[in-house]
C-alpha cells in the first residue's frame, strides 16, 4: 500500500509537469494545484481518525510532523545539493544545463509570490499557536482556521482569473483529462491511506505501532512532497520546489486541523510548543533569505536540517 501511495504521487507529478509545459506558472502550480494533491493523504488521515481513540492528538501530530519536515528537511536537502536560487541567471557564468532552460524568467514575480505565501504560513501557524495556547482547538477555533484557509484560496483563484483575463488565455481541454487522472490518483491515495491506518491500528508494540500513528503517518504524507522537491530541484525549478512545500503546509495548518476541530475537540500534544517554534523559525529563515538574496544558501540548508534534528529530539526523545 505504500507502493500504491507513491505510485499515485508519481502520477500527479507526471500531470503537473504536463501542466507546467503547457504554460501554467510554477508559482500557480505550487500554490493552487500541488497542495491539494500532496495534501490529500493528510485530509484522508484526518477523516479516518475521527472515530479512533486519541485520534485528535494524532491528527495534530501528523500536521506538525508534515509541516516541520517540509520546511526543514525537505527544503534543506535540495538547497544543500542543488541550491534554491530564484534568479539562476544571476549565478555563476557557467553554462546552464539544458533542463534549466524551461525555468521561469520571471524570477522577481516568483520571489514576491513566495514571500506572500511564506507570510501566510506565519499568520496561519501563529493563529494556530494562539488558539491552541489553552491546550485545545475547539469547534469555534476550527471555524476560524477553515475561514482563513478559504479566504486565502479565494484570493489566489481570483489572481489566476485576473491573469488569464489580461493575457486572454484559457485553461485548455487537457485540463479535463488532468482532473480525471488527478481523481484516480486521489482515490488511490484514499484507499492506501485507509488500509495503512487500519493496519497500524492493530499493532500495539514496537516503534511501528499505533502509539506513533501521528509520526508515521506524517512521514508517509511527506513522501510525495519529497518526490516533488527532489524532482523539481533536479530539473532546476526552484519556484515549484519552494511553493509546493509551502503550499502543502496550508492544507495541514490550518485546513486539516480546522476541519477536524469542527467535529471533535483537539488536545494538543506535549511537543506542540517546540514544534510551532521550529516551524515559525524555519519560515522566518526562508523569508529573510528569499527577501534579501532571492535564494536559500547551502549553509542555511544545513541549519534547517539541524533544526529538524532538534524537532525529532523534542517530539520523540525528550
Amino acid at each position: 500500500m505504500v507502493g500504491v501511495f507513491l505510485a499515485a504521487s508519481l502520477l500527479t507529478i507526471w500531470r503537473l509537469e504536463s501542466m507546467s509545459a503547457g504554460g501554467l506558472e510554477g508559482t500557480v502550480i505550487g500554490t493552487l494545484v500541488t497542495p491539494y494533491l500532496t495534501g490529500l493523504g493528510n485530509l484522508f488521515f484526518a477523516y479516518d481518525m475521527l472515530e479512533k481513540k486519541n485520534g485528535a492528538s494524532e491528527v495534530m501530530t501528523n500536521c506538525l510532523v508534515n509541516n516541520v519536515t517540509n520546511m526543514t528537511l525537505v527544503l534543506g536537502l535540495p538547497a544543500l545539493i542543488w541550491g534554491l536560487n530564484l534568479f539562476p541567471s544571476k549565478s555563476s557564468g557557467k553554462k546552464k544545463p539544458a533542463r534549466a532552460k524551461k525555468s521561469s524568467p520571471s524570477g522577481e514575480l516568483n520571489r514576491l509570490s513566495l514571500l506572500l505565501t511564506l507570510t501566510a504560513i506565519l499568520f496561519f501557524t501563529g493563529t494556530t499557536w494562539a488558539l491552541g495556547a489553552d491546550g485545545q482547538i475547539t469547534f469555534y477555533d476550527g471555524l476560524v482556521l477553515v475561514g482563513l484557509f478559504v479566504f486565502w484560496q479565494c484570493f489566489h483563484i481570483f489572481e489566476v482569473l485576473k491573469t488569464n483575463a489580461r493575457q486572454n488565455r484559457g485553461f485548455g481541454w487537457m485540463l479535463a483529462i488532468d482532473l480525471v487522472l488527478f481523481g484516480l490518483g486521489a482515490y488511490a491515495v484514499y484507499v492506501s491511506t485507509k488500509w495503512l491506518v487500519d493496519w497500524i491500528s492493530d499493532i500495539h508494540t514496537g516503534f511501528i505501532s499505533v502509539e506513533h500513528m501521528g509520526w508515521l503517518s506524517g512521514w508517509l504524507m511527506v513522501m510525495p512532497n519529497a518526490i516533488l522537491a527532489f524532482y523539481y530541484g533536479w530539473t532546476r525549478r526552484p519556484e515549484i520546489v519552494y511553493t509546493s512545500q509551502v503550499g502543502d503546509n496550508h492544507i495541514c495548518i490550518p485546513l486539516c486541523i480546522g476541519i477536524f476541530a469542527l467535529f471533535k475537540t483537539i488536545s494538543v500534544p506535549a511537543f506542540f510548543q517546540p514544534g510551532i517554534y521550529v516551524l515559525l523559525g524555519a519560515t522566518l529563515i526562508h523569508f529573510l533569505f528569499i527577501a534579501l538574496l532571492g535564494r536559500l544558501p547551502r549553509l542555511a540548508g544545513l541549519v534547517l536540517i539541524a533544526a529538524y534534528g532538534y524537532f525529532l529530539y523534542a517530539g520523540l526523545l525528550s
